[in-house]
């Protein structure tokens, strides 16, 4: 659901190098990507192709090594609270509660209390865990852990959000239930999210667009829309009909470099 109001996300000529020993890699190769304010984007391929590389030059945390990203019509020189990352590993606070490590954002700005207790009504509420608000990290599920990191992005206003297989350590069923309220809170909040995973069928099932990587360097391979109706249907033969095609485009070209592509940053 593209906000036309907003400006889009542009990537452009993005390369990135890395120096191990005496050799240099390069990781990505020329990166143009656009993506609309309030797309839902997924990022798919093989280990090492640069997926996770990619968006961590999004996020701030890398500087390509030639190429600009733009971000709410700024260049992004580092980490900033337009983008929120979320990460397999959760990433939170193990000293602070569920309701300190959502707020933890907004309260580095020092607004009154009451409006500090509002956000966190909000995202304790968004994410379902309001009866888990004075719990640590360490007394929740993984899932919980993850609504915990989702929430946190959102409310410190982040405009993109960025996962790194966020859903990839997690059991079948939860994993399903937080597809399905990751889809609830983008509807709902009209973020744009770039969703880095290594499941078709995820890609399929969330994506507006997924993204095709290949490897050695990374580039994207192929840009696919995904049209299929929401909520969509995993069983149905037209999700089954995009799915396998998805699939072959990323098969078409994971084996060439496999064995030189395992040593390269994801």
């Amino acid at each position: 659901m593209p906000d036309t109001k907003r400006p889009p996300l542009i990537i452009r000529g993005v390369t990135k190098r890395f120096t191990v020993g005496d050799d240099e890699i390069e990781a990505l190769s020329r990166i143009d990507v656009t993506i609309d304010a309030g797309q839902f984007v997924c990022l798919i391929g093989a280990s090492g192709c640069g997926k996770s590389t990619l968006l961590r030059i999004v996020a701030g945390f890398d500087e390509p090594t030639s190429g600009d990203v733009f971000s709410q019509g700024k260049q992004i020189t580092g980490p900033g609270s337009d983008r929120g990352m979320v990460f397999q590993d959760y990433a939170l606070f193990p000293w602070m509660t569920v309701r300190d490590n959502i707020v933890f954002g907004p309260r580095q700005r020092k607004p009154p209390k009451a409006e500090i207790d509002d956000i966190a009504s909000e995202y304790l509420k968004m994410v379902g865990l309001e009866r888990f608000a004075d719990r640590y990290p360490s007394q929740l599920s993984g899932g919980m852990k993850q609504r915990v990191a989702i929430a946190r992005v959102l409310a410190n206003n982040a405009s993109t959000l960025l996962m790194d297989e966020p859903f990839g350590a997690l059991d079948a069923l939860t994993r399903e239930q937080l597809q399905h309220e990751l889809f609830q809170i983008w509807s709902r909040t009209g973020v744009t999210v770039i969703f880095v995973t290594h499941s078709v069928e995820e890609a399929v099932l969330l994506a507006d667009r997924v993204l095709v990587m290949s490897a050695g360097p990374g580039r994207i391979a192929n840009d696919i829309r995904i049209e299929l109706p929401r909520p969509r249907d995993v069983s149905s033969p037209e999700f089954n009909a995009v799915r396998r095609d998805v699939a072959r485009r990323l098969t078409s070209h994971l084996a060439p470099r496999a064995l030189e592509t395992e040593s390269q940053p994801t």
